[in-house]
């Protein structure tokens, strides 16, 4: 598998495992709130990827793949959607009005919806990529995506540019508004981890049809 490919395998096996912690919200007794810690941190990774995935591979698909038109089009509109429902999950927690009546078991569905189809269309872009590139390329790419990454906005904002130059300019500022708004909320800013290069999880063997088992010992039971 190329270097991209594993970047961004990577990264949705971290958000599938913060989606999970966030929407297991038990208090915690004496840190009532800890749970709104998960919440805030499974947002910004979210966000933060989103916008690199803006910044870094939109324009290379677009511009250098034959069917980069539709294949950029398709993604922005699953993007929307995650964008939308991480947005109403930050408006639940802050308690906004227009967001009362919505329960979170509701809220976080629709997250794992978005999600799922998300991550769909991304692994298509970066399959495609992966038919036009070079090894070289790619790795470029990967670099680029996780440096982005590290530094991109962290609040989702779906109704603002996302391509081209007004969606760089928008970046550029939202990231300077997005960290003031978070000092002055207190949320927490965790630094997107380096992408590991282990054996994928439960998700990547999944979508890489390539499961792995325990060897068994002598007498069959699994290895530890």
């Amino acid at each position: 598998m190329d270097v991209l490919s594993s970047t961004v395998l990577t990264t949705h096996e971290r958000l599938a495992a913060g989606l999970d912690h966030a929407s297991d919200m038990t208090p915690t007794p004496g840190e009532p709130r800890k749970g709104y810690e998960r919440i805030d941190t499974f947002l910004q990774a979210a966000a933060r990827h989103l916008n690199a995935v803006d910044a870094v591979l939109l324009s290379q698909v677009r511009h250098q793949l034959p069917d980069g038109a539709r294949l950029t089009h398709d993604y922005l509109a699953a993007a929307r959607r995650l964008e939308v429902a991480l947005a109403t999950v930050k408006a639940l927690e802050y308690g906004s009005v227009q967001r009362s009546r919505r329960t979170w078991t509701s809220v976080w569905h629709d997250v794992d919806v978005a999600l799922v189809e998300h991550r769909r269309l991304e692994f298509q872009l970066v399959e495609t990529l992966a038919e036009h590139l070079t090894g070289a390329q790619l790795s470029r790419l990967a670099s680029r995506l996780e440096g982005t990454e590290a530094h991109a906005p962290t609040r989702v904002h779906p109704y603002l540019p996302h391509r081209g130059a007004s969606g760089w300019v928008a970046r550029l500022v939202l990231r300077r508004v997005d960290a003031f708004w978070d000092t002055a909320e207190g949320r927490m800013t965790p630094r997107p981890p380096e992408p590991e290069r282990a054996p994928h999880g439960l998700l990547g063997q999944y979508v890489l049809g390539s499961p792995s088992f325990p060897e068994a010992d002598d007498d069959g039971a699994a290895s530890r």
